[in-house]
């Protein structure tokens, strides 16, 4: 039997493509207009961002975590792969079947993932490790849906699930030391339930199911902001700061995601969820990358990080053009609207840039 451990960096690469390719996506749904290699591509900026990247990185994390040996890579290859297909495949399938292609990829990724979430739990069988399990199930769910209905409307509430809980419960895993009250560990049994019953309402009823998540999202969100640790790391100083601000930041937009939800329309399309999806997915997933890279990247690749004010700048740009965003959605200013997107994408760039050049400067 091979029990070989394979290096992490590689398996990351058709992750960062998608990313890529969903920013590019999201860039053209704007609208702008820019050269695309297929119609299709903009279509296919929720499943290259959740689906995709996200699905990558994290399946890459937890296989790393259980010992790097090669069948633990499958779950990360296949989500890569179905990036891959979502940014190529049109070129020599027609949309639709390469679409289903995609889909099915990244409902094998996903499949992977709850398999090594679950080979987690039975190593150890604590609290945070079935939330971080429950958020790939979500996962799965949502790609199911996605290769069964088409549909991305349908597969967004899995998607939001497989991210707020897994955050969730990554959240608690390192806070469990501060050893939260008895109230207090009911009450995010309680809140996470709520969310975990919104989304199979959801798959029922989307708008009752988008309003119940808004709720549990709200709670959550105040949750974390009153017993997560960031709130004693903020007052430090370097890297404990920044990772500080950017979890006390996120929780914010997680809050915004909440309240929108809860009191907007959630129609297929428009402004009032392009402002929520926004604030969740941009404001609240990547200021936890923005916080969380600098420290995870250095155990998947050995390399160091060196802080400095480029890794602030981006967070605050992010922040920035998510702002403009949501006004102009709110306020039926589009051009407010689309200025806000493409800060948010440079933000990204940015911190991709900021964060490869201080890994380089640490080991030149």
């Amino acid at each position: 039997m091979n029990t070989r451990r394979l290096p992490a960096p590689p398996f990351l690469l058709p992750g960062l493509i998608a990313l890529g390719a969903g920013l590019w996506a999201g860039l053209l749904r704007l609208p702008l207009d820019l050269p695309t290699p297929h119609v299709a591509l903009a279509g296919a900026h929720g499943p290259l961002m959740a689906g995709a990247f996200l699905g990558t990185v994290i399946s890459v994390e937890r296989a790393a975590a259980l010992g790097g040996r090669p069948l633990h890579w499958l779950a990360p290859v296949l989500h890569g792969l179905g990036g891959l297909v979502l940014l190529a495949g049109p070129l020599w399938l027609s949309p639709a079947r390469s679409f289903l292609l995609a889909a099915w990829l990244l409902v094998g990724g996903a499949a992977g993932l709850l398999a090594l979430s679950v080979a987690v739990c039975r190593v150890q069988p604590v609290f945070f490790n079935q939330v971080m399990a429950l958020g790939a199930g979500s996962q799965l769910l949502a790609h199911v849906l996605l290769a069964g209905t088409g549909s991305v409307v349908a597969a967004t509430p899995g998607w939001i699930g497989f991210l707020v809980l897994t955050i969730t419960g990554e959240r608690l895993e390192l806070n469990r030391l501060l050893r939260p009250s008895p109230d207090a560990q009911r009450a995010i049994r309680v809140l996470l339930g709520v969310l975990a019953l919104s989304l199979a309402l959801a798959g029922w009823n989307l708008e009752a199911g988008t309003r119940l998540l808004g709720l549990s999202l709200l709670g959550v969100a105040g949750w974390l902001g009153v017993y997560d640790l960031a709130r004693r790391t903020v007052r430090l100083g370097g890297l404990a700061r920044y990772t500080g601000l950017c979890l006390l930041s996120g929780y914010a937009w997680l809050g915004v995601a909440g309240l929108l939800m809860l009191s907007g329309p959630f129609q297929g399309a428009g402004p009032w969820r392009d402002a929520s999806l926004h604030c969740l997915f941009l404001g609240f997933v990547f200021a936890m990358i923005f916080g969380h890279a600098p420290i995870i990247v250095p155990a998947l690749t050995g390399l160091a990080v060196r802080l400095n004010l480029g890794f602030h700048a981006a967070l605050w740009l992010l922040h920035a053009g998510l702002l403009l965003r949501v006004a102009g959605n709110l306020a039926g200013m589009t051009a407010l609207r689309v200025h806000g997107g493409e800060l948010g994408a440079l933000s990204i760039l940015l911190f991709l840039g900021v964060l490869l050049a201080s890994l380089r400067r640490a080991n030149s």
